[in-house]
């Protein structure tokens, strides 16, 4: 179901993206009101607006953290950026580099491979709930449907929440959710 969501809100993300895109055009030809790029490679999508008064987003609290430099490539290499920057909420519990270099080896290099992107997005889709919870929501054995269409659980460990065994290291509340950072990497439960 969350998954079906998921896609639902992708697919009416790009429709109104997709629509606030026709613009009337001047005598010239040219597009009266076409935004300008601000990245390269001519992005104009939510994540390549400069604004630095407000709240951070989930991408751009992950994209300031040294210890986040190779959750930001995989969702770069997902094409996930625009849609973790728009309105959400998300909540996103971000794995740490360190969490990433705990992976069997080859397995991240065979997960960024263009081959691999569905299996990247699912791996990353897992990291991702639709609607924010904060940590002192979360409660043991409370189970939360993720966006590829799985479940996590939450349990407690000395008083402090974890998720299916990953520890909360901080949690930072962002403009479009929460971000709670991780010290594994959540692997979704193999298909039956």
């Amino acid at each position: 179901m969350k998954k079906n969501l998921f896609k639902s809100f992708l697919l009416v993300f790009s429709l109104v993206f997709g629509l606030s895109a026709c613009t009337s055009t001047t005598e010239e030809g040219k597009k009266a009101d076409e935004p300008k790029a601000e990245s390269a490679g001519g992005n104009v999508g939510q994540s390549a607006v400069k604004d630095d008064q407000s709240q951070k987003d989930v991408v751009k609290i992950a994209a300031g953290s040294k210890d986040h430099t190779t959750l930001v490539s995989a969702i770069k290499q997902a094409e996930y950026v625009d849609v973790l920057s728009n309105v959400g909420p998300f909540t996103v519990f971000a794995p740490t580099n360190d969490a990433f270099s705990k992976l069997p080896p080859g397995t991240l290099d065979g997960l960024m491979k263009p081959a691999s992107k569905n299996d990247l997005r699912n791996i990353l889709e897992y990291h991702v709930s639709l609607g924010v919870f904060k940590i002192d929501a979360l409660k043991d054995g409370q189970i939360i449907g993720q966006a590829n269409g799985d479940n996590i659980t939450i349990a407690m460990k000395n008083g402090k929440p974890t998720v299916n065994g990953a520890n909360i290291l901080a949690s930072i509340p962002a403009s479009n959710g929460m971000v709670h950072v991780i010290d594994a990497v959540l692997l979704p439960p193999k298909k039956k």
